[in-house]
C-alpha cells in the first residue's frame, strides 16, 4: 500500500551557495560553507520512511504508475514523476541563464531523459534591495545578444525586477534570467536539469580552477528576445487560507496557511507535492502519521485519498504542487502545448 513518501534530499554546492538555508533547515553541524541547492523531491531521491524506504521515486514510479503519479501524470508523461522541488540560496548571483522548452529537449536532448524547463520561484528571503535577471529590457535579436556576449556587455540589454519575500516569479522556458544575490526560495519546475549558461561573470570553476562552461548556441536557439511578460504573478485567493501562486500546463503550486486541522482528498489524477515554509504538523492518512516540520517535503501518492493536516503549536505554511487540470481546478482553458498561462 502506497503512504505519504519522505525522502532523503539532494544537496548542491555551487560558489554562490550560502549559509542561511543550512541554518534555516537546521542541518547538523558542521554545515556546508555553501549550501546553494536541496533538491527535495526528484525522480532519483530515495525514501526515507515506511516499508518503501531506500527505493527511489523513480523506481516506485515505474512499479506503481498511476496509483503514485496519478492517471493524468500518465497520460501526459507515462511512467514519469514529472516535477521537481528545491530550495535554493543565492549568497551570490547565479549565472544568467535560459532553459529549453519540451519540444526542443526532447529532440536535441533527448539521451539526457529530461522534459524542457519551465519553473516557478517563491521568495522566501529578499535582502532589501534584491533583484532578479528576468528577460530583455525592451525587445532584441538573435544577433543583438550574440554581439553584446561576444563583448560582455550582456546585462546593459536585460531587465532586473526587484522581488522581496512572499513574491512568485514565473519563469516559462526560454526566459533568460539569474537569481542574484541576498535571495532564498522555493522552487518547483519540470524534471529538468538543462540549464544553459549564456553569462557567467568570468567565474572559474572551484575545482578545476578553469572558467565555467558556457553554452552560447544552445541558449541563442532558446532564448525569447522579447521582453518577459509575467514577472511577479498576483496571488489568487481560492478559498480562506488558500491562494494559488501560479499554474500552467506543467505545475500548480498554492500556498495554504492553517491554524486548524485541514481534512483534504488526494485527485487520482496527479500526486501532490507538499512543503512546510513555517511551522509543523503531523499527517494522518490510512497510510498512518508522518510528522512534519519546516523545510520538509511530502509525496502524497494520486491514490492515497483522504488525508488530515494537523498544526502543531501555531499557523502551518504550506506551498502544495500538482500536475493541475487547469480548467477543472482553475477556470483556467488553455489547450494543450500552448504557452503557459498564469492566475
Amino acid at each position: 500500500m502506497l503512504y505519504p513518501l519522505l525522502t532523503r534530499p539532494h544537496t548542491v554546492q555551487p560558489i554562490w551557495g550560502g549559509s542561511r538555508l543550512a541554518a534555516w533547515l537546521n542541518v547538523p553541524q558542521p554545515r556546508p560553507e555553501r549550501l546553494g541547492e536541496v533538491w527535495l523531491v526528484y525522480d532519483t531521491n530515495e525514501v526515507s520512511n515506511g516499508p518503501l524506504a531506500g527505493r527511489t521515486l523513480a523506481d516506485l514510479t515505474r512499479e506503481y504508475g498511476a496509483a503514485l503519479v496519478g492517471t493524468r501524470t500518465m497520460v501526459r508523461y507515462g511512467a514519469d514523476l514529472p516535477l521537481l522541488a528545491k530550495f535554493i540560496d543565492a549568497a551570490d548571483r547565479l549565472s544568467i541563464q535560459v532553459h529549453p522548452d519540451d519540444a526542443y529537449a526532447h529532440s536535441r536532448e533527448a539521451a539526457t531523459g529530461f522534459h524542457g524547463k519551465t519553473e516557478a520561484w517563491y521568495i522566501l528571503e529578499a535582502a532589501p534591495g534584491a533583484d532578479v535577471v528576468y528577460g530583455p529590457a525592451t525587445p532584441s535579436s538573435r544577433a543583438e545578444f550574440a554581439a553584446a556576449i561576444e563583448s560582455g556587455t550582456l546585462e546593459t540589454l536585460l531587465h532586473r525586477l526587484p522581488v522581496r519575500a512572499g513574491d512568485t516569479v514565473f519563469v516559462p522556458a526560454g526566459t533568460i534570467h539569474a537569481i542574484n544575490a541576498g535571495i532564498v526560495l522555493f522552487e518547483i519546475q519540470q524534471k529538468s536539469d538543462l540549464t544553459y549558461r549564456v553569462y557567467d561573470y568570468g567565474r572559474r570553476d572551484a575545482r578545476s580552477g578553469q572558467p565555467r562552461e558556457l553554452h552560447i548556441e544552445k541558449s541563442l536557439d532558446v532564448a525569447d528576445y522579447t521582453p518577459a511578460a509575467h514577472g511577479v504573478v498576483p496571488p489568487r485567493t481560492l478559498a480562506p487560507g488558500r491562494e494559488l501562486l501560479v499554474a500552467c500546463d506543467f505545475f500548480a503550486l498554492e500556498r495554504w496557511q492553517l491554524s486548524a486541522a485541514f481534512t483534504g482528498t488526494t485527485d487520482p489524477g496527479t500526486f501532490e507535492i507538499h512543503t512546510l515554509i513555517d511551522g509543523a504538523a503531523e499527517l494522518a492518512s490510512a497510510g498512518g502519521v508522518v510528522p512534519l516540520q519546516h523545510g520538509d517535503a511530502v509525496v502524497l501518492p494520486a491514490a492515497l485519498g483522504e488525508y488530515v493536516l494537523q498544526p502543531i503549536d501555531g499557523t502551518l505554511v504550506v506551498l502544495r504542487a500538482t500536475v493541475p487540470d487547469l480548467e477543472r481546478d482553475y477556470g483556467i482553458n488553455l489547450p494543450r502545448q500552448a504557452p503557459p498561462a498564469t492566475p
